[in-house]
């Protein structure tokens, strides 16, 4: 029994004579567990759905995904001792960066019954892709994630210079693709294949229906995508990257992540203010309203800028209108967060003060600058 790589032969597999079916479905069995036993859980799943393609009441097989469901033995652990379940991961590595260690991370699967699982499994479908093609493009509306079964994929953002940039490489056991599908909003950034790679793909079709049959299925995945997007938005954002390491873990868990539609108002100037906003995804418009009617654009905010400091430290309502120029996905904290984990901590309130000073004083001097004629009255800042 070997344990080569998944190759194009192991996906699209000929169908043998009868006299072989039994004796090369069992041969696909024990390396499935095998598979399975090492960890390499994406691998088993997808050995397994090429059995079920050639039986699909093969019985021992979905035994092996019951046992998939329930919890597999760690083999470097003692006999006996349980871990759970979890699909294991290289993990998320820069470019040039050695993808050879294995780690677990958070388990997508991790919360759902024998039954979720299995007819989630039953959805997943088996897709191979050659290196350097696109698996999905940036822009475009998501109606899938993916699991990827062996190989590895790039990912590529476009930056507001409009230079394309390799963000990070991800490899056996990563999923991707789960952020559109969830909230609506077009790709993040587009997969490459870096190699060969083979991927399980669920589309949005087919989750709608698991989620109905399952809701526990709708609520693992939001709970990973929160999970994930968070761990990465706190590590990185350059503020909240100042608190120590548990606070960032118990502010997490206060965040909302919350989906609006373009030409949403999201904060509208000369009413109260009641959060703080990150936004991860879209454009947004500040805008200032004139008092003899109509607006001014004072500045575009994108991804990973923060609005509602202003109205935090200086206790004042908003002091401009903010409107969704594209769909957006945002993180919200309220004021009673902003309390008990930001505003006793001295590096972040000097970060805040300092941001929502600049934009005041970058407003005034736009302001200065639209000065009307003598005799007209001056803007109001």
């Amino acid at each position: 029994m070997s344990d080569a790589p998944l190759k194009q032969e192991d996906v699209v597999v000929q169908l043998p004579s009868s006299s072989e079916l039994e004796e090369t479905l069992s041969d696909y069995e024990h390396l499935a567990e095998a598979w399975a036993q090492r960890g390499w859980l994406s691998r088993a799943i997808a050995l397994c759905k090429v059995i079920l393609r050639l039986e699909p009441d093969h019985e021992p097989t979905r035994r092996l995904f019951t046992k998939l469901d329930a919890r597999w033995m760690d083999p470097l652990a003692p006999p006996g001792h349980p871990v759970p379940r979890s699909i294991v991961r290289l993990p998320t590595a820069e470019a040039g960066s050695n993808m050879s260690g294995m780690q677990p991370r958070v388990s997508l699967l991790a919360q759902l019954g024998e039954k979720a699982f299995l007819s989630v499994m039953e959805s997943l479908e088996l897709r191979e892709f050659q290196p350097g093609e696109t698996i999905v493009a940036e822009g475009e509306p998501g109606n899938a994630l993916f699991a990827i079964v062996e190989g590895s994929v790039e990912v590529v953002r476009t930056l507001k210079s409009g230079r394309r940039r390799t963000v990070a490489f991800l490899g056996e056991g990563d999923f991707f693709g789960e952020a559109s599908l969830l909230s609506d909003v077009p790709r993040l950034a587009s997969v490459k294949a870096f190699e060969r790679t083979a991927v399980l793909q669920l589309t949005r079709d087919r989750l709608e229906g698991l989620m109905q049959q399952h809701p526990s299925v709708g609520e693992a995945l939001h709970a990973y995508h929160r999970e994930r997007l968070l761990d990465d938005v706190l590590r990185g954002n350059p503020i909240f990257r100042m608190l120590p390491p548990e606070r960032r873990e118990a502010l997490s868990r206060d965040f909302q992540l919350c989906a609006r539609p373009e030409g949403a108002t999201l904060l509208t100037q000369g009413k109260p203010v009641d959060a703080l906003y990150l936004l991860l995804r879209g454009r947004c418009q500040v805008l200032h309203q004139r008092p003899e009617g109509g607006e001014s654009l004072l500045r575009t905010l994108g991804e990973g800028d923060m609005f509602g400091e202003i109205a935090l430290m200086l206790g004042l309502q908003a002091t401009a209108t903010v409107r969704a120029e594209s769909a957006c996905l945002l993180l919200r904290l309220d004021w009673g967060s902003c309390e008990r984990y930001l505003m006793d901590h001295p590096g972040v309130c000097e970060a805040l003060s300092r941001l929502g000073n600049e934009r005041l004083l970058c407003s005034a001097e736009m302001f200065w600058q639209q000065t009307p004629a003598r005799g007209e009255e001056p803007p109001r800042v």
